[in-house]
């Protein structure tokens, strides 16, 4: 392998491994939040010892996760530099706003006060003490935020000129107000919360099954973390609805690849199951729902959703010569596996409250469903990986959309033995680093009770 495609995979292992703690940062900072609000807001002695004992708890388990989403995440600036430096050439002057900002205004805000309130619950008052949390909350989901506007820029450039070869500034303001940063930005705040909600349903369940001296707090815990979940996988797919709406015509290529859609069709339909070739036309082997693309984009029977070879006609025309076509097969099953687990989610979520809410309580008597509920933990992270893989990938060939394709961004001296040694290297301390984290939280769990007791 040559040391462009190498830069792409080292690049795509980095980040997947520093998104599986991404979204658990960005919705369980709110949910510790919450909890904190509900502890100063209650009533009896007793009732304040284990709220403060169960905000603890899962402000232990945010905290383990926060560290290593540090960690991870740092590697990610190194890359600009070192595989990518001809993007960092190109699109340094716009790219480097946005990261600047996030350590400016996000990274050292919330790193101040998550300091403040780990080391602050004796010296604050519960008020001061708990709005440090919220200002971590907010901090993390600013950072989210500054970063998905940079992001969002290399999938639909605005706000820019180029001089002298290189892209420059002209428009903060149109750079945060980026249509595409609408869409990104909702469906990774409610992919977070639907993440975090989903990881606290399943602590909250094995404790119920297995630590009685808990499980009357845990019971209160997995109710609110139930209707958290719900929030947070309506928003998904409320946000994620907008968003396609808005890529039939910010970026119909990557729009006609969730469907592997080769020619043009007015109404399309939505493919379950597809053979997909390299070709125009249709497989014999699809099993189709007519209208079903075109009003999930539309959210009507109206308008035309283009096809990948009309496309790439009009991008050739546009750009010259070349391939414009992404990696279909990848994008259509990434699309159906991330929409299926949503589903998924969303069912198991409907039968954990059902059998949580009900005037008889009856979830304590299912305790080998609560017992085997923690085997489902993967389901979001696969999600939202594919959601990544979904959003980087489809706008291949181009590192920045319409300004500069991939294999033009990476830096041109770098040899393959290089990017081996550092892949192999990442990739073996990053596996380390979650295996550590994981028995790390999975033995803070085990050990820790929530009762009255001091």
């Amino acid at each position: 392998m040559d040391a462009l495609l190498l830069s792409r995979l080292q690049f795509a292992i980095t980040t997947v491994y520093h998104f599986l703690f991404v979204p658990v940062t960005l919705g369980l900072s709110i949910f510790v939040a919450l909890l904190e609000t509900w502890y100063i807001n209650s009533g009896s002695y007793e009732e304040r010892i284990k709220l403060k004992k169960l905000v603890k708890f899962f402000g232990t388990i945010f905290l383990i996760n926060f560290a290593m989403g540090v960690v991870t995440g740092i590697v990610q600036e190194f890359h600009f530099g070192m595989n990518w430096s001809e993007y960092a050439r190109f699109m340094g002057d716009i790219f480097g706003a946005p990261l600047a900002l996030e350590a400016l205004t996000a990274f050292f805000l919330e790193s101040t006060f998550i300091g403040v309130w780990i080391f602050g619950w004796d010296k604050l008052s519960e008020k001061m003490h708990c709005l440090c949390i919220w200002i971590v909350a907010f901090g993390s989901n600013l950072s989210a935020f500054w970063i998905l506007v940079a992001n969002s820029f290399m999938q639909h450039p605005v706000g820019y000129e180029i001089e002298n070869g290189r892209a420059v500034m002209t428009s903060l303001f149109d750079l945060i107000t980026n249509r595409y940063v609408l869409g990104e930005y909702f469906h990774a705040f409610f992919a977070g919360i639907t993440t975090a909600g989903f990881l606290v349903i399943l602590v909250s369940a094995w404790k119920i099954a297995s630590d009685e001296v808990s499980r009357e707090m845990f019971v209160r815990t997995l109710r609110r973390a139930v209707l958290y979940t719900l929030l947070g996988v309506f928003g998904v797919m409320g946000s994620g609805h907008m968003h396609a709406q808005y890529l039939a015509t910010g970026n119909p290529m990557k729009l006609a690849s969730f469907e592997a859609l080769w020619e043009t069709e007015d109404p399309a339909p939505f493919a379950i199951v597809a053979d997909i070739n390299q070709a125009a036309g249709k497989n014999d082997s699809e099993i189709t729902i007519p209208y079903l693309f075109t009003f999930m984009v539309h959210n009507s029977f109206h308008g035309e959703v283009k096809g990948i070879n009309d496309l790439q006609n009009e991008m050739t025309e546009k750009y010259g010569p070349g391939n414009y076509i992404p990696d279909v097969r990848g994008m259509f099953w990434s699309f159906r596996t991330m929409v299926g687990i949503g589903m998924l989610l969303l069912f198991i979520v409907l039968c954990v409250g059902f059998l949580a809410f009900p005037f008889r309580e009856r979830i304590t008597n299912f305790k080998c469903v609560l017992k085997c509920l923690p085997i489902l933990l993967p389901l979001p992270f696969i999600a939202n990986s594919v959601g990544w893989y979904i959003m980087e990938a489809g706008r291949q060939p181009w590192i920045v959309v319409g300004l500069q394709k991939t294999s033009a961004a990476v830096s041109p001296n770098l040899s393959p033995g290089e990017v081996w040694l550092t892949l192999i290297g990442f990739t073996a301390i990053y596996l380390l680093l979650a295996v550590l984290a994981i028995f790390t939280a999975i033995y803070f769990i085990r050990r820790t009770k929530i009762s009255e007791e001091e």
